[in-house]
Order: C-alpha cells, then structure tokens, then sequence
C-alpha cells in the first residue's frame, strides 16, 4: 500500500467531485488518502449526506476504514482494503443522486477480476448531477468503447423530493487496460431523440414538454424523434431529455420539472442546452468530459478529446487524477474561449495487484 495521498477539498470547485474521484481512485489503487478543508468556501462546508454514502459506498465495496465520516465534517480519511466483487446494494435516502454513487463506485470495481451487480436506490432524476437515463445512454456507450463493460436498468424513476429510485448497474471485470479515446470530431449527427416523461402527473404535461421541444429544434432544421410516456417513480416528477447521437459520440441534455415551472420551461432549458452544443465544436459535451477523463487516465496509449465547454469541474477533477497516477494531461484551449482539445497518455492501469508490483 503506497504513502498517504493529501488532497485539498476546497481546490477548484465541485468538492462532492473531488471527494468521489479520490475516493474511486484510493479504492483502485490501493492508495490511502486524506481529504481536507472539504467544501471549506460553501456556505455550508463539510460533508453532506449524499458525500457521506459515496464514502461509506467505498468503504463497503473494499473492507476499507474511514475517519471523520460525520455529517459537517471537513476532513475524511480512507484506508482502503482490496476491492470485493459480488453483490452490493446501497440507499443513499429520499432523492440523494444514485448517479454519483455509481460514479464512485465503477472504477474500482472495473478492474477486481469479477463480475459485480450493484442496485442503489434513491434519486434517478435530481438537480445538479447527472441522470440515470445520461449515464445509461451518453455515459456507458462511450467507455464501452475504451473497453469497459457495464450495464444500468433503471428499474424506477425518483424524483426531488421523494426519491426512492431504483437502478441496478451490471459491472463486468476488464481482462486488460482500457483502449484510449480518440474523439476530436463529432461527425455527422445520425439519431436526435426528444424523450419526455412525467410520473403521477396527467400526460398532457409530457405532450406540452414534447411539442414545444420539437418546436424550436425544428426551428434550428432538426426533425427528431418524439417520445412521451409515464414512468413508476413513487412521487411526483417530469423530464425532458434530448439525446444526440452522432457518427463518432453522443451526447445528453436534460431538464428536470418542479413546482411552479412550466411544462415549456423544461423543455427550452433542455433545448438550450442542445443547441449551446450544438453550435460549438467540441465532440464531448461538458458533463461527458467531466465523466471520462478518469478512464482517459486509466487507458493504454494516447487518449485525444475535443470538449465543447472547459469547465472549472472538468479542470479540477482533471487536478485530483493527477495526484494518484503518474500521467499529465494537455489541455489546449480554444482561442474562442470554448472548448478546446484534451491529450493524455494514460497508465495503462490493469488492476490494483500491477499497481502494488509496480511499488
């Protein structure tokens, strides 16, 4: 087991980002670490319950120990044990994201030799992080192609407040280091899907959501394909979701409904966050970068990206990679100020045991 890693948790922005990224890459490395001064610039530093079930999710996976792990804490330690395969399940509570507990949780068990089924209940569809259906259908078809192999069925919606979502990802063991990603064109788009669902909501809200999306995307000479249904989800909720696919990428933009917000006001949030893209140039759309750049980091050879937006999440997450694993990125950025192109040559990561033969 290598030295104790010391990360900042108030670098950047994004501390939740922070603490599941060193969290993931503690447990596949092996590597202990501590997190201080976490969300210290927040109104409300420390940790937070839905930070807290990323670290206990950790810890369960790999027998590792925590310290500090208390709601408001500003400093977490990990001491990770080797990774389990098998069976795991996790309630993050009411509408706590399932997304981020997955995003924590793929890594490690990507690479510990055997399958592994995970079902996380909680919130599928919730401000500030991704969807359930983007990690499905954005997310998992772009590391499939580095060579990862995992699945997600959403088996039920959860909404804010209530939660009680349901999904249940597949993780099947990586025989080698994933392949490099090369996407620095987009290519032509193949496939633009309008999805819009409500759940114990009247039908009428997904059809208004759905006509004005399909509105304004044929305004800009886009025909997509329209979808409206219902969704089990044990509250209230509604969703518009936009998927893009493209000869060499997709790509996901969603907006959530709430109280008080317009059936139409979904969908133009969500169209505008198409057609931001849509008129750029980068192929990985923001969220997509911020999502990848662990895997980029993990692959053989060199992985080269082009990202519509250079985010201050993307920037950091790309800053806490680079104190568990010996590899630099190269970020060049758009003259414009959006996008720019993304190079790293990865470690070739094939699994804990080559990291500790390597120390």
């Amino acid at each position: 087991m290598g030295q104790m890693i010391e990360i900042d948790g108030s670098h950047g922005e994004g501390g939740g980002q922070i603490l599941r990224t060193s969290l993931a890459l503690s447990a596949l490395t092996g590597t202990p670490v501590r997190i201080n001064r976490i969300r210290s610039s927040r109104k409300t530093p420390g940790l937070k319950p839905q930070h807290l079930i990323s670290a206990q999710a950790a810890a369960q996976i790999c027998g590792g120990r925590l310290v500090g792990a208390q709601p408001n804490s500003t400093e977490l330690r990990f001491k990770p044990g080797k990774v389990r395969a098998g069976r795991h399940a996790f309630d993050v509570g009411t509408a706590g994201s399932v997304s981020l507990v997955l995003q924590t949780l793929l890594p490690p068990l990507a690479f510990c030799g055997n399958p592994s089924r995970i079902l996380v209940k909680g919130g599928t569809h919730v401000a500030w992080s991704p969807t359930a259906d983007y990690l499905r259908d954005v997310f998992l078809p772009t590391v499939t192609t580095m060579g990862l192999r995992a699945k997600l069925h959403i088996r039920r919606s959860g909404f804010y407040p209530i939660g009680g979502g349901e999904v249940e990802a597949i993780v099947e063991p990586s025989s080698g280091p994933l392949k490099p990603l090369r996407v620095k064109e987009r290519g032509p788009l193949k496939f633009l899907r309008v999805i819009s669902t409500v759940a114990h909501l009247p039908i009428s809200i997904a059809d208004r959501q759905l006509n004005r999306a399909t509105h304004r995307l044929a305004e800009q000479g886009l025909v997509p394909k329209g979808e409206t249904g219902t969704v089990e989800a044990p509250g209230k909720g509604s969703f518009c979701f936009i998927r893009a696919d493209f000869e060499n990428v997709g790509a996901g933009f969603s907006s959530l409904g709430e109280l008080g917000k317009r059936a139409e006001q979904v969908a133009d949030e969500a169209v505008e966050d198409f057609l931001e893209y849509w008129k750029g140039q980068g192929a990985l759309d923001q969220h997509l970068a911020d999502q990848v750049v662990l895997y980029m980091a993990l692959a053989e050879g060199e992985s080269v990206v082009t990202v519509s937006e250079v985010t201050e999440h993307l920037t950091t997450n790309i800053w806490v990679i680079e104190q568990f694993l010996p590899i630099k990125y190269s970020l060049e950025e758009d003259p414009s100020g959006r996008g720019g192109t993304l190079r790293v040559t990865g470690a070739a990561f094939r699994g804990p045991r080559d990291e500790k033969e390597k120390s």
